[in-house]
């Protein structure tokens, strides 16, 4: 079963590989369609994941700031979703039967 995480009509990541975490869904870092994401200054630290880095999202000229974050480095007890990416703030995340996976578009690199 893959989830797919979209923004104003736009597939953002599809994978049938993400990481669940504290409620969030955890995305490949290369199901992301980089084409629709630039990156934000903003950045969090979470006490046992470590500093988020963030992507805005922009889809047809509407711009969702922070709504996408990942964990570069994160500390060896989330190091399960290294290399992985969440949503926030509006993207709708839901499960797709029979989803193809992995189709969120051109590779990313963090």
């Amino acid at each position: 079963m893959s989830i797919r995480a979209s923004w104003n009509g736009k597939v953002l990541a599809e994978s049938d590989r993400t990481v669940s975490l504290e409620g969030n869904r955890y995305f490949p870092i290369e199901s992301l369609d980089r084409e629709l994401v630039v990156d934000s200054d903003r950045r969090t630290r979470c006490p046992w994941k470590g500093q988020a880095s963030y992507f805005d999202i922009v889809v047809d000229g509407a711009v969702n700031p922070g709504a996408a974050w990942y964990y570069p480095k994160p500390w060896p007890l989330a190091r399960k979703i290294k290399d992985h990416l969440a949503f926030w703030n509006g993207v709708a995340v839901e499960e797709i039967a029979g989803g193809t996976g992995d189709s969120g578009g051109p590779a990313a690199s963090l």
